[in-house]
C-alpha cells in the first residue's frame, strides 16, 4: 500500500514507524526539518520537507496514487485541508486529526465525507475513554470492548491474593471457565499461552470475557476489596481532562488541579454546566497542595501533565497517600516500561492510542476495532468474516494459525461467545484476534 503522511509530530512519526516494519511505501511529509532529521536513516521511509498543505508537495509525494493520506499536523485546519486536496488529487482514503469534539458527531459523517475527508481521528478523546475505563473499574489495569460491549477484553495485575496463580491453565477448568485467557505479560516477556503455562504473581494477565462474568474474575484475581470510585484528582487541566470530563458519571466529584491560572478560568467556563467539578489553581507535584484537596479521601489519581516524569512522581506520590487507582498520561515512550516496572496503574500514551486507530483503516480485511497494547507489545483487533473465508472452512483447532496468535472469542448475532478448539467460525462472526505486535497483517488472507 501507498501511504502519505501529512505531519511528522508524535503521531505521524509514530505510525511511519509502525508501517515501516510492514514494508509499506510511505511518504512523510514536514515543513520543519528537524521533525524528518529525527527519524534518521535506519528506516525504510521517505521524507519529504514541505508543507502538507501544498498541492505541488502532494503531487511530489504521490498522493493521485495513494491509498490513504493520515493529516496528523498540529493545526486541525491544516489536517482537513490537507486531506480534502488529497482525495481531489485521487487519493483512495483519508485521515484527519482534529481537536473539535463537534466534528464527531454522527451526524456530521456524510458531511465531511463529502468534502473528501473519509475519518476524523480525535486523539483526546480515545485517550479520555480509556481513562474513563480505568476509573470505572479500579481493579482493571486495561479495558477493551468488542462489538457492542458484551464481550470484553481486560488487563489485571496479579497478586498473592488471586487463586489461580502457580497452577497449568489446563487444569484451571478447561472449557468450563467463564473466561479465556488470551495473554501473559512477564517482565519484558509476552505469553501467548498454552494449557501447560502457568500464572506467576505480578503478571499482567490478559482475560477475554462477557460483562456478565467479571465478577467471577474478579475473584479469582483476589481484587474484590478495591472500592468503587467516588472521588477523582485530575493534575492537568488540558483538553484531555475536559474530555474525560464528559464522561465521568455525575455522582463522582472531580476535583481538577492546574497551575496555570488562565487555563483555570478557561477550565470553569469549559466545565460550567458540570456540577460535579471543582477547579482548583495550584501546583500538583507540591504535596502541601495535595493534601489541600484532601488527596488521602480520593479513590483515583489522574496525571495529566505535559511531562511524563512529572506524571510517573505524581502516581507514586498519590499511591504512598493511599489513592488506590492512577493514571499517568506518559507520551515519551522511554518512560512507559519505567513506569510499568514502578507499578503505578493504568499508562495512558495518546500518541499510540491514536496511531492504532488509524492504523486500523489500513488493513485489507474488515477491521472494525483495534487496540495497540504498547505494554505487551502486541495488538488486539476485532475482524469480521467475510464470504467463503478460509477461517469458516475448519475447526478453530485445525486452522493453522501462525505462531503467536489467539483467538480470544467471537460476538454472533450480537452475543459475545468463548472460542475453543472444535468452534466453528461463521460468516458474519465478529472475532477478537489478540497477536504479538506487526503480524496483523498476517491475518488477512483467513478473513
Amino acid at each position: 500500500m501507498k501511504i502519505v503522511i501529512g505531519g511528522a509530530g508524535a503521531v505521524g512519526t509514530h505510525l511511519a514507524l509502525l508501517l515501516s516494519k510492514e514494508k509499506q511505501d510511505i511518504v512523510l511529509i514536514d515543513e520543519d526539518l528537524e521533525h524528518l532529521r529525527k527519524l534518521g536513516s535506519n528506516f525504510d521511509i521517505m521524507v519529504l520537507n514541505a508543507s502538507p498543505s501544498s498541492i505541488d508537495a502532494q503531487k511530489k509525494a504521490g498522493v493521485a496514487n495513494a491509498d490513504l493520506f493520515v493529516g496528523v499536523t498540529p493545526d486541525e485546519s491544516k489536517n482537513m485541508a490537507c486531506c480534502m486536496i488529497a482525495s481531489n488529487l485521487g487519493c483512495k482514503k483519508t485521515v484527519a486529526r482534529i481537536d473539535n469534539y463537534e466534528y464527531l458527531a454522527p451526524k456530521n459523517a456524510e458531511f465531511f465525507r463529502h468534502l473528501g475527508i473519509n475519518t476524523l481521528v480525535y486523539p483526546e478523546m480515545l485517550a479520555a475513554r480509556e481513562i474513563s475505563n480505568a476509573v470505572r473499574n479500579t481493579w482493571i489495569r486495561q479495558w477493551w470492548e468488542v462489538g457492542s460491549g458484551d464481550l470484553v477484553m481486560i488487563g489485571v495485575k496479579m497478586r498473592k491474593g488471586s487463586t489461580i496463580l502457580n497452577t497449568p491453565l489446563k487444569n484451571l477448568g478447561g472449557s468450563e471457565l467463564p473466561y479465556h485467557i488470551v495473554a501473559i505479560k512477564r517482565g519484558d516477556e509476552t505469553i501467548i499461552p498454552n494449557g501447560n503455562d502457568q500464572i506467576l504473581e505480578l503478571d499482567l494477565v490478559y482475560f477475554m470475557a462477557n460483562k456478565k462474568d467479571l465478577p467471577e474474575i474478579r475473584r479469582v484475581c483476589g481484587k474484590e476489596q478495591y472500592p468503587e470510585i467516588k472521588k477523582i484528582l485530575i493534575m492537568g487541566g488540558g483538553r484531555i481532562a475536559v474530555r474525560t470530563m464528559d464522561l465521568i458519571p455525575n455522582h463522582v466529584q472531580v476535583t481538577i488541579i492546574e497551575k496555570d491560572e488562565k487555563r483555570c478560568q478557561k477550565l470553569t467556563e469549559l466545565l460550567a454546566k458540570k456540577n460535579n467539578v471543582l477547579i482548583v489553581h495550584g501546583d500538583g507535584r507540591n504535596l502541601d497542595m495535595l493534601e489541600e484537596v484532601n488527596i488521602q479521601k480520593v479513590q483515583a489519581f489522574i496525571a495529566l501533565t505535559g511531562s511524563a516524569e512529572t506524571n510517573v512522581l505524581a502516581c507514586l506520590s498519590a499511591l504512598k497517600s493511599g489513592v488506590v487507582k492512577t493514571v499517568a498520561q506518559v507520551e515519551n515512550t522511554e518512560y512507559m516500561k519505567m513506569a510499568e516496572d514502578l507499578d503505578i496503574g493504568t499508562i495512558i500514551n495518546k500518541k499510540n492510542i491514536a496511531a492504532g486507530s488509524i492504523y486500523q483503516r489500513l488493513l485489507a480485511a474488515d477491521v472494525t476495532n483495534m487496540k495497540t497494547l504498547e505494554l505487551a507489545n502486541a495488538d488486539v483487533a476485532e475482524l469480521t468474516v467475510g464470504p467463503d473465508a478460509k477461517i469458516t472452512q475448519k475447526m478453530v483447532k485445525d486452522l493453522g494459525l501462525p505462531k503467536g496468535i489467539a483467538i480470544g472469542g467471537l460476538v454472533r448475532n450480537g452475543v459475545g461467545m468463548h472460542v475453543q478448539g472444535n468452534t466453528r467460525i461463521q460468516e458474519g462472526d465478529h472475532v477478537v484476534i489478540f497477536c504479538m505486535s506487526d503480524m496483523i497483517k498476517s491475518l488477512e488472507k483467513y478473513f
